[in-house]
Order: C-alpha cells, then sequence, then structure tokens
C-alpha cells in the first residue's frame, strides 16, 4: 500500500500545530489583555471551529485563489497555496488553531495573576514575564491544545480538499485516501486508514488524559 497519505499527514499536521502554536500563544497572551473586546476577539479566532470545514475551506479558497491578492503574489514568488502541500497546511492550521488558542486560553485564565503582579514588582519585564512565568504555569494547557492541534490537523477533510485538492502522492492526506478509497470501492484500503486514523486519534486522547493527570498529580503535591 502507498505510504505518501501517511507521511503527508504527519507534515501538514506538523507544520500546521508548529504555527499554531505560535499564533496560539501570542494570541491568547494578547486575548488576555483585552477586557471589552475579548469576547468578540474569542468569537472570531474559534470562528473556524464550528464552521463546517468546507465552509472554512471556501473562504480560504477566496483568499489563496488565483484572482485574490494574496493568491496572485504567491504565485508570483513561486510560492502557490492552490493544490499544494502549503494549501494542505494553511487548511490544516486554521481549523485545528483554534483548540490550541482555547486550551492556551483557559490555562492562563486558571492562573494565579498575583504571580504576573510579583514579576512586575521586581522589575520583570513582559517578554520575561510570558516566558518565565505564565508559559512554564500553562504548560498542561499548551501540551494538551498541541496534542488536540495535531490530531486534529492530522483528521482534516473539507477544508484541504477544497484548497489543496485531492492529489496523490502531493496533497493526498490519510483522511482524503479514505474517501478515495470508498469512491474506488477499495473497502480494505479504506478499512486500513481508518484504522490508522483511530489508533492516532487514540494515542492523542490518552496523550490529553496523561498530560491532564501529571497536572492534577502536581496540584496535589502543591498542597
Amino acid at each position: 500500500m502507498d505510504l505518501s497519505p501517511l507521511w503527508i499527514s504527519i507534515q501538514v499536521a506538523v507544520c500546521a500545530t508548529l504555527f499554531s502554536v505560535l499564533f496560539g500563544i501570542a494570541c491568547a497572551y494578547g486575548a488576555m489583555k483585552l477586557h471589552r473586546l475579548r469576547p468578540l476577539v474569542d468569537t472570531v479566532l474559534t470562528l473556524p471551529l464550528v464552521l463546517p470545514p468546507t465552509v472554512t475551506g471556501f473562504f480560504l479558497l477566496i483568499v489563496f485563489g488565483k484572482n485574490s491578492p494574496i493568491g496572485r503574489f504567491c504565485n508570483e514568488i513561486g510560492l502557490p497555496f492552490l493544490f499544494s502541500v502549503r494549501g494542505a497546511i494553511a487548511a490544516a492550521f486554521v481549523v485545528s488553531f483554534p483548540l490550541l488558542y482555547r486550551a492556551v486560553r483557559g490555562a492562563m485564565a486558571q492562573m494565579d495573576f498575583r504571580l504576573l503582579d510579583a514579576a512586575r514588582t521586581l522589575g520583570a519585564g513582559e517578554w520575561k514575564i510570558l516566558f518565565r512565568v505564565i508559559l512554564p504555569n500553562c504548560k498542561s494547557g499548551i501540551l494538551a491544545g498541541v496534542i488536540l492541534a495535531f490530531a486534529r490537523a492530522m483528521g482534516e477533510f473539507g477544508a484541504t480538499i477544497m484548497l489543496a485538492g485531492n492529489i496523490p502522492g502531493k496533497t493526498q492526506t490519510m483522511a482524503l485516501a479514505v474517501y478515495t478509497a470508498v469512491q474506488a470501492g477499495n473497502r480494505s484500503a479504506a478499512y486500513a486508514w481508518s484504522l490508522l486514523i483511530v489508533v492516532l486519534s487514540a494515542l492523542a486522547m490518552i496523550g490529553i488524559h496523561y498530560f491532564e493527570r501529571m497536572k492534577q498529580v502536581g496540584e496535589e503535591d502543591i498542597f
């Protein structure tokens, strides 16, 4: 069996998760400082979580299409998003980002803000507070968000097929391989890819429970 969908899925999921970590932490930190606009920011950043993936893919198609300014610019510099692995990564990032953002936002909301005030009193700058106080205290939420984002990116289908297409060996992920196998009547391949996706998703959920358990054990040790 051609294993290219597995390697493409891993590549797409890893890249999308890395982008989600960078932008998710930055956006969660920025939203933490907001007050009146925080509900609006939360709504906008988590909207892809509730939208149908095909709708998300349609909007991505508009943004990165060859007739859009962004799409034309990407084509001119030789980095097109349509029917490329970059498009698959972009689609996976957009649908997985809200999961990591919400996980990090929740972890930051539960943090003791007196620690931040104490750090400022001791003369720490905002960047030092972020990396030395906030992130270490939110590491369990960040790790849970990373696992969720990776699992979601690994199984993305609707937005990917809209933006990147279903090109074997190029943009065909495991989820698209299942769809292709079903359409071709190849049930054995569909079963194999589906089972692999189930196993990887189950491992991701086990990882989340593990980190939650580690967090509870840490809190019990503190008290």
